[in-house]
């Protein structure tokens, strides 16, 4: 069960029940029933009888911690992490991965069959490895003054804290192998109390760093950032907030199907290679693309859709937000020798009635919209009436409210695939097909 809190209302005394859970949601948290309200459960999974202490009561529903478990599920199994549970990023490590993508596919379906008002049925779960799958990492760098040195790692949940990380094993594993050297490389500089985060980003080419710091760097801090670059055979950026100066290596890139794509490395990708690659290939099939289409992209970054569909059809238009991006879109359509591939910038959130992009005609429309959804254009993508449409989501909540308007205008939802592309944690991508009878 999908359930996204309001503001809390902590329990004053700490009430101790036993109860027996009966699903996983897809945050991680087990699901279970006392009397009469939902009662959602950190620690505990399907099956599993558990002493619980509330920790937040509402009218509806109520949280709580297992503190003690009286059964085990045949599907809880060790996390690989020694962070677990202290660390933000993963949720549901204690979960065997089938469970997890079960819990997901299950709150998708609940959550489109209630805007379809009809049973809607999962029809793939897309998945790639559940270890050493993340190939994009964002690290907090944190200076303690008392014990002078600095932490490494990721937030704690809903804290600013980190937890210093010396391995990940959902990194891929070039990228965890960075972790301890990297983290004594930057003890030794002068300014390491003066840097701010840093990211990694396993391209095709290699792996990358972009290091943000606070103030201008000391010429041996740079030689000592140039070495390690050298030894780890790493690219090295180096971003002081105003300007993102490449110190070493070459223009990185990765493969979306046949295509190659450069990036910035301040540029979203998805951080799931395996499952992009099959996230591609299926909304390509799905469209079900003849040579003579016209096809429309929304919310396409730098062109991870655009260009591979625009190698099979006539015409592929993609319209983004973010102008740096569209830079870099239309710099892949021009390496990919794509001339019948156009990139647009505007903020679909805004009317898009009077866009140059909007007049022309298309037959097939891809949306893959940031967590806030694409309620903005739903009605000019209505409007333009294609015959199919592939909605790629990373929040089912505004997937559901946008399905709305597709089948209000008698679309109907023909497929539904669940993107695992976060495995072990609490994050839900989907992709689902639209046709026009």
């Amino acid at each position: 069960m999908a359930q996204f809190y309001s503001a809390k209302q902590r329990v004053t005394t700490k009430q101790r029940i036993t109860v027996t859970v009966d699903e996983l949601d897809p945050f991680g948290q087990g699901v279970a029933r006392h009397q009469g309200k939902t009662l959602f459960i950190s620690g505990a999974l399907p099956g599993e009888q558990a002493e619980v202490t509330l920790v937040e009561e509402k009218r509806q529903y109520a949280r709580g911690k297992a503190t003690r478990l009286l059964s085990l599920s045949p599907e809880r199994v060790t996390p690989r992490c020694p962070h677990f549970t202290r660390c933000g990023g993963c949720q549901q490590q204690h979960a065997a991965e089938p469970l997890q993508q079960r819990s997901k596919a299950a709150a998708l379906s609940r959550m489109l069959g209630q805007a379809a008002q009809r049973a809607v049925a999962v029809d793939e779960i897309l998945a790639g490895p559940a270890w050493g799958y993340r190939r994009r990492a964002r690290l907090g760098l944190q200076w303690q003054p008392k014990t002078r040195e600095l932490l490494m790692g990721f937030r704690q949940e809903a804290s600013n804290d980190l937890v210093a990380i010396r391995v990940c094993p959902i990194l891929a594993p070039e990228l965890e192998a960075l972790l301890p050297p990297l983290r004594d490389c930057l003890s030794a500089l002068k300014a390491a109390s003066r840097l701010g985060h840093l990211e990694l980003v396993l391209a095709d080419n290699g792996p990358l760093m972009v290091l943000r710091h606070l103030d201008a760097l000391h010429a041996d801090d740079r030689e000592k950032l140039e070495r390690f670059s050298h030894e780890q055979k790493l690219m090295l950026f180096l971003d002081d907030g105003e300007r993102l100066e490449q110190v070493r290596g070459e223009e990185p890139f990765y493969h979306s199907g046949e295509v190659r794509l450069t990036f910035s490395p301040q540029d979203f990708i998805q951080v799931n290679d395996a499952v992009n690659q099959q996230m591609v290939a299926q909304a390509i099939a799905w469209l079900d693309l003849r040579p003579e289409d016209r096809v429309l992209d929304l919310f396409c970054g730098m062109g991870n859709f655009t260009i591979p569909v625009g190698k099979c059809v006539q015409n592929a238009v993609g319209v983004e937000g973010v102008a740096a991006l569209v830079r870099q879109a239309a710099y892949n359509a021009q390496l990919n020798n794509l001339k019948n591939v156009r990139f647009f910038q505007h903020n679909l959130e805004e009317d898009v009635t009077r866009q140059p992009w909007a007049a022309q005609g298309f037959n097939k429309v891809l949306l893959d919209p940031a967590r806030a959804g694409a309620a903005g254009v739903m009605a000019h993508v209505v409007k333009l009436a294609p015959e199919r449409v592939v909605y790629v989501s990373c929040n089912p909540t505004t997937l559901a409210r946008d399905s709305q308007t597709l089948l209000s205008a008698g679309y109907h939802l023909e497929r539904v695939a669940m993107l695992d592309m976060f495995p072990h944690t609490r994050h839900l991508e989907s992709m689902v097909l639209f046709s026009k009878t």
